[in-house]
């Protein structure tokens, strides 16, 4: 028999679970948490730029794909609806920031790409990201940091074939 301190983390998670642990049971919550403050940390620095929190993530998505994006494909990976990214994208024109284009492979489609005015703030929106980043992070070991990361894999991983 194993120590519990000798146990695997998801060993440690199951005999949590079958003890009634309460703090596995906020689980799920607390990783919203964490991600909502630390988007809306990211958001209050990105404000000056004119950049609220859909509109940044729009342009990173927009910014990291090998190639131009449908609004279905960008709505996809943003995690919001269809009509709602509609709206986004019809403002982000509007200021500016992205334009659709046809689709050279479907015509009922529109791409969408980056403005000059988007591709300039880019790297600004990916400096004060990675400056947040070091903040938050400063305070934990690299150890930690790498068993975060590979929980956080697995658990997203698990919720994706979930679906």
């Amino acid at each position: 028999m194993t120590r519990r301190g000798d146990a695997r983390p998801e060993d440690r998670m199951r005999e949590g679970e079958q003890h009634g642990d309460q703090s596995l049971e906020r689980l799920g919550q607390l990783l919203g948490e964490t991600a909502r403050a630390w988007r809306h940390a990211l958001d209050r620095r990105l404000r000056p730029m004119g950049l609220s929190g859909a509109r940044w993530l729009v342009l990173l998505h927009l910014a990291r794909a090998p190639e131009p994006l449908t609004q279905k494909a960008l709505a996809h990976r943003v995690g919001i609806e269809g009509p709602t990214l509609v709206g986004l994208l019809d403002r982000m024109a509007a200021d500016g920031w992205v334009e659709r284009r046809p689709s050279g492979s479907d015509r009922r489609s529109k791409n969408i790409h980056l403005t000059a005015r988007a591709r300039r703030t880019i790297p600004q929106i990916e400096e004060t990201a990675a400056t947040l980043r070091r903040e938050l992070l400063s305070g934990l070991s690299d150890r930690d940091l790498q068993i975060c990361m590979k929980v956080l894999t697995r658990i997203r991983q698990g919720a994706e074939q979930a679906e």
